[in-house]
């Protein structure tokens, strides 16, 4: 039987391609699955933790909002040229809600601690919260973020930016920001840098494929 010079010559190419993919070893190649953070914000009532929350997810200021009990959101951001899944808890400030948080503390990973800039009150109540977190957490090493929000209203302000600073420091707490969910002012940044203490205290390890060769038939 004659075999044309055509049919021949795809027979070969194919076998060529064949053998030259054949050689390509797999298991050297690196993917990448989506990596999910579990952020907690946490506070008194009527700081704001909703408002900073949904104006980060949804990119709107919600002025007037129910008390919370438990609301959790999930976003997708790019981080530093990575992308990542964020799942943010907004937990309750009213002191009828405090039982549920030795669970969210138990299972985030990182920290909003926010007060507003109009109540001293607010202020005075995250010492006690940050030692809590490092209770449950039994560690001292936990990624934080403290902040003073409403920083718009500047005509109510009774929380100097020195106390939060100082606040911070006290705390050992590496990052204060001072944040408007109206205005959109570090909102963004609020988590974006949680999720780089994250990272920093436990960077993700890359996966790898083993035993797998590619081949094109």
């Amino acid at each position: 039987m004659q075999i044309s010079s055509e049919l021949l010559s795809d027979v070969v190419l194919h076998f060529y391609i064949h053998c030259q993919v054949n050689t390509l070893d797999c298991s050297a190649l690196e993917y990448r699955i989506m990596r999910e953070y579990k952020l907690v914000v946490l506070g008194s009532g009527g700081v704001g933790k909703s408002a900073l929350t949904v104006q980060f997810v949804q990119g709107i200021f919600v002025e007037k909002y129910d008390p919370t009990i438990e609301d959790s959101y999930r976003k997708q951001v790019e981080i530093d040229q990575h992308q990542c899944i964020l799942e943010i808890l907004d937990t309750a400030g009213t002191e009828q809600f405090t039982a549920m948080r030795d669970l969210y503390m138990k299972n985030g990973q990182g920290f909003v601690l926010v007060y507003s800039i109009t109540s001293q009150g607010t202020f005075n109540d995250l010492a006690d919260l940050r030692d809590q977190i490092l209770r449950v957490k039994d560690t001292e090493d936990v990624p934080m973020v403290l902040v003073g929000n409403k920083c718009d209203l500047e005509d109510e302000r009774v929380v100097g930016k020195d106390q939060g600073q100082q606040l911070a420091r006290q705390l050992g707490i590496h990052t204060f920001l001072e944040s408007s969910a109206k205005m959109k002012t570090n909102v963004t940044t609020i988590f974006e840098d949680l999720v780089r203490q994250i990272n920093k205290k436990s960077p993700e390890v890359k996966k790898k494929r083993h035993g797998r060769r590619c081949t094109i038939l």
